[in-house]
Formats: C-alpha cells, sequence, structure tokens
C-alpha cells in the first residue's frame, strides 16, 4: 500500500492491521521481521491507550472485539484516503504511479479484465494493480470496505455505499465442445440435458444458486459429475470433454472465439439474466489512473450487453 510506503501509516496501526489480517502474532511478526514480543507489546499498548481490548484471546487464536472491528474498519478507510492523497498528489506532479486495487469475481480475470489492463498499462506502465480474486459478495464487500477501489460483482443488491459504474445483462447458456449433439442448437432448456454428466457451481456462487433454483423450479433432475467453485475447472473440464457446464460467456471468451467451445443460450424461464456490474465507492473521487481504468472496465462491460 502507498501509504505505508510513505511511512504515512503508525507503527502501531500496521502493526495491528498485520496482526489481523494473519490471525495471529507470531504469522505476524514473521511478516514484519520483528520479534513476537514487539508486535504484542505493541498491541498491548495500542489497547491501554484506547482504553479497552482490541481482541478476544482464546486458546491461542484472536478474534476482533466490537472495539477492534471499528478500529479496522477506520483504520483501512483512512489507510485507502492516505493512498488516494498520494496518487492525487502523484497527478500534480505528473508522476503517473501508484497503484489501483480491484476485486473481481473469477470469470472476469479470465478475459475481460486481462484485456482491459493490457489496455490500461500501454498508457500507465508505471502504475501497479492489485487484483484479488473473489465471491460477488466478498468483492462488493471489499470495496464497501475501501479494502479495493473497484469491484467487478455479478447480481448484487445496491447498497447507498456504493456507486454502480456499468452493467450488463447476460444470459446464462450451456458450454459444450462443437462435437456436442446439441452444439447446433440455437436455444436450449435445461431438461434437455437430463442424463447428460453436469459441471455444476456450488452454492458459494451466485451461479450455482441459481441454476440450483431454476432445476427446483421446472422440476427438472440433473446428475452432476462436478461440483466446485472453480469457474476455470468448470470450463476446462468442458473443453476436454469431461462435460457441459452452465455459465454466461464471460471468461470464456477465447474458447468461444476459436471455436474449441460453443455456447447454446438457455430458454427456460425460471433462468433469470444475469447482471455483471462494475462498483465503486459513492461519493468518493478517484485519482486520474483508478479513474481511468474504471473508465476503460465501464466501457468493455457496457459493451458486452446484446445490440
Amino acid at each position: 500500500m502507498q501509504s505505508r510506503r510513505l511511512g504515512l501509516v503508525s507503527t502501531r496501526l500496521r502493526y495491528f492491521q498485520t496482526v489481523v489480517q494473519l490471525g495471529s502474532i507470531r504469522r505476524a511478526a514473521q511478516t514484519l521481521n520483528v520479534a513476537p514480543s514487539a508486535v504484542s507489546r505493541t498491541i498491548q499498548q495500542l489497547e491501554q491507550e484506547l482504553g479497552t481490548p482490541l481482541f478476544e484471546r482464546a486458546r491461542q487464536r484472536l478474534k476482533l472485539t466490537s472495539a477492534g472491528e471499528i478500529l479496522v474498519y477506520h483504520a483501512r478507510a483512512s489507510g485507502t484516503e492516505l493512498g488516494r492523497a498520494s496518487a492525487f498528489i502523484g497527478d500534480l506532479q505528473g508522476l503517473r504511479r501508484g497503484s489501483v486495487s480491484i476485486a473481481a469475481v473469477e470469470s472476469a480475470t479470465r478475459g475481460l479484465l486481462p484485456d482491459v489492463l493490457s489496455r490500461f498499462w500501454r498508457r500507465y506502465p508505471e502504475i501497479v494493480v492489485k487484483v484479488r480474486t473473489a465471491g460477488s459478495s466478498e468483492a462488493f464487500r471489499a470495496v464497501l470496505d475501501s479494502d479495493c477501489d473497484l469491484a467487478v460483482v455479478f447480481d448484487v443488491r445496491a447498497s447507498k455505499s456504493a456507486q454502480r459504474l456499468a452493467g450488463a445483462v447476460l444470459r446464462l447458456g450451456a458450454l459444450v465442445r462443437p462435437d456436442h449433439r446439441l452444439a447446433g442448437r440455437r436455444e436450449a432448456r435445461l431438461r434437455d440435458f437430463a442424463g447428460e454428466r453436469l459441471l455444476l457451481s456450488d452454492a458459494s456462487l451466485t451461479l450455482g444458486s441459481t441454476v440450483e433454483a431454476a432445476m427446483m423450479e421446472s422440476a427438472v433432475e440433473l446428475g452432476a459429475r462436478s461440483i466446485t467453485n472453480s469457474i476455470h475447472l468448470m470450463a476446462d473440464f468442458a473443453l476436454r470433454g469431461l462435460g457441459t457446464t452452465f455459465q454466461t460467456r464471460v471468461g470464456v471468451e477465447r474458447e468461444l472465439e476459436r471455436r474449441e467451445l460453443v455456447f447454446i443460450p438457455l430458454s427456460d424461464p425460471q433462468l433469470r439474466p444475469r447482471k455483471l456490474l462494475l462498483i465503486a465507492r459513492s461519493k468518493v473521487h478517484l485519482p486520474e489512473a483508478p479513474a481511468a481504468l474504471a473508465k476503460m472496465l465501464t466501457e468493455a462491460i457496457g459493451a458486452l450487453n446484446p445490440n
């Protein structure tokens, strides 16, 4: 983080945040390259000055107290703002240095994001882009908690603390090899895949709950060969002919372009289109580089909408 590199974050706060991130004083000490006693003493001093414990200590595990959670939230927010301040100062000096942080669903990191970042780095070659792969809820929360500047997510509900910069409505479809019996169909329904080995996403992904709900409503029983939280793994299995998976086009653009996979839109009325969204915090003015990345992502996501 730029604010830490410049020494804008106090040692006490840096030690505290590292302990929170790693979950133990010993691991934090290893990362900080100091003695565990130094970290423990610093945390105790911070607790004494605040007049309240920041951690609950039970069975050698550390859990944040309510006061600790409050401090974490505001420490992250202040660190983010200090980083933005540093970036704005860099903008004034024409340095075009610093960092941008983005949390994105896995499918967006397979095609959409690399394509956008290749253009971004031609304009801002010195900017470090921190990419976190996460589920939609986790990525959305990262923006709300000021851990990330931007998030690319599916189907999250609106919040007063976040603003939607872009959105695309995407149909769900079946991903199959060109030699699949249904590869020539313009559309298909879930029941058309009865008896096949399917590659399904688990309940940790919004995709999994969407498909499962549609299967229950349509009274279709489908057999699973694999259940996973990895979009990449499902696409790779489909590419190898090991089964059929249900996804959007996002994340398999190259396989579709090379005709290694075929996308068959699903027409089941229970399957509502998915919404891919670009999210940022409300009422936050981004420095030049994050704003430029947001603009490029806005254009790329907008282009996904059907004409």
